[in-house]
């Protein structure tokens, strides 16, 4: 298995990249690891402009699936958002189908190409930044732009530019660790070239013999808001059932 969303916000695991080349970099930096399953639970902090900030704890389980990665999100507390579930498949042609259940409304709904650049469930990841962790290397062209030291690491820095127009970003701007192939940061940038939006990964911490970054945060620029995402539990090779993976758990938190 590659790398997942969200957590999985999270790329996982060693791998030593020795090819200079901007797509065999990229390739190493997304496809780190082999494991078959990620099941996580993580405290979501967001921060509004004005300093104040709410929280969230949600639950994600992550598992191949004929086309590619499956991802599904639980959001666990508080009570105003307890219950919704949201789920992020990819699908033949190299995009991702998206769906959510929100127990207000009691139905299962697609999430329509038009919204992927909005506010997911109100935090500062797009329904497209979920899925774009698990965005194939292929439906970008990829740039060596230099290497530079971050956080006191040697990181080759990559540009990456959408294939496709639809994609939310005209651009982004990746540095990946040159000896672990950790991303450490990722810069958004919209159509008219803006920066928009900074998404960095840090506290890396050993499990289960991989590495993983333990927060992840991503801001808002201009915005003044954030949303970091810290992992509190996070297991790989655990067993997942398909049926997870479905809209009819969406609907009722139960697989079939």
């Amino acid at each position: 298995m590659k790398h997942f969303t969200f957590a999985a916000l999270l790329l996982c695991g060693a791998f030593f990249v020795y090819a200079q080349d901007a797509v065999s970099i990229m390739n190493a930096a997304r496809n780190r690891v082999e494991v078959e399953t990620v099941s996580s639970r993580s405290r979501m902090v967001i921060t509004a402009r004005d300093g104040s900030t709410t929280e969230r704890v949600i639950d994600q389980y992550s598992k191949d699936g004929p086309n590619g990665a499956r991802t599904i999100i639980v959001f666990q507390r508080p009570a105003n958002v307890a219950g919704t579930r949201f789920l992020t498949m990819d699908n033949a042609s190299g995009g991702s189908d998206q769906w959510i259940f929100l127990p207000s409304l009691g139905r299962v709904r697609r999430i329509a190409a038009s919204e992927s650049g909005g506010s997911f469930m109100g935090t500062d990841f797009s329904y497209d930044d979920i899925s774009a962790m698990d965005r194939d290397v292929s439906l970008d062209t990829h740039t060596l732009l230099r290497e530079e030291t971050l956080n006191g690491n040697l990181c080759y820095v990559i540009q990456s530019v959408p294939k496709d127009s639809s994609f939310q970003y005209s651009k982004t701007i990746t540095w990946v660790n040159k000896t672990t192939s950790l991303i450490y940061k990722s810069e958004m940038y919209n159509r008219r070239g803006e920066l928009i939006k900074v998404m960095e990964m840090s506290d890396f911490s050993d499990v289960q013999g991989r590495l993983t970054p333990m927060q992840t945060k991503i801001s808002t620029v201009g915005a003044g808001t954030s949303t970091t995402i810290y992992m509190e539990i996070i297991k790989y090779d655990d067993p997942i059932p398909d049926g997870v993976f479905t809209t009819a758990y969406l609907e009722t938190g139960r697989a079939r």
